[in-house]
């Protein structure tokens, strides 16, 4: 399989969601079958001889990459959702974002205690919503292996939030 350049295939779609911002948009590099094989490869040859027992997917976008990761590595997939998504009992957090508040949710009984877990998302960015992450899978008793994003905006300095977790890109800007 020939490497394609990832970064090449992310349009920038400037004002979007609000004047100022530069969207990175990752349906151009999905609708790419190569190039979308080669993120779901690069990131299972990445994580297959860690030992994971599941891969967690952030709502929505995280969705899209983790269903096909947690195949290839032959596990199961944990998503965490927005409030009222899950049928069964849960645990939520509610976190600050740059404008304002927002929730997630898991299911209490996701994991087996002590489950190796890789957490992934399209995107980081300020760290706001994935750190809310790890502190729902931990109190669902799972262990956080890596945190993993298809995009990281570095600039905006989310790895910092995240300290103690390792922390995988495939694309920085």
């Amino acid at each position: 399989m020939t490497n394609v350049d990832l970064a090449s295939l992310v349009r920038n779609v400037p004002d979007f969601p609000i004047p100022g911002i530069q969207f990175k948009d990752i349906t151009t590099l999905i609708s790419n079958g190569s190039a979308f094989q080669q993120v779901i490869t690069t990131l299972a040859d990445r994580y297959r001889p860690l030992g994971i027992d599941a891969v967690v997917g952030i709502e929505s976008r995280g969705f899209i990459f983790s269903a096909p990761l947690a195949l290839e590595l032959k596990v199961g997939l944990v998503p965490v959702r927005k409030p009222g998504k899950l049928p069964a009992d849960t645990y939520q957090i509610e976190y600050a974002l740059e404008y304002g508040t927002s929730k997630l949710e898991i299911h209490r009984d996701a994991f087996v205690p002590g489950a190796r877990v890789i957490v992934i998302d399209d995107l980081l960015a300020t760290g706001g919503t994935i750190s809310a992450a790890t502190q729902l899978i931990e109190q669902a008793g799972a262990r956080v292996v890596e945190l993993a994003f298809v995009i990281e905006l570095a600039f905006l300095n989310g790895r910092e939030k995240l300290e103690g977790y390792p922390v995988y890109s495939l694309i920085q800007y």
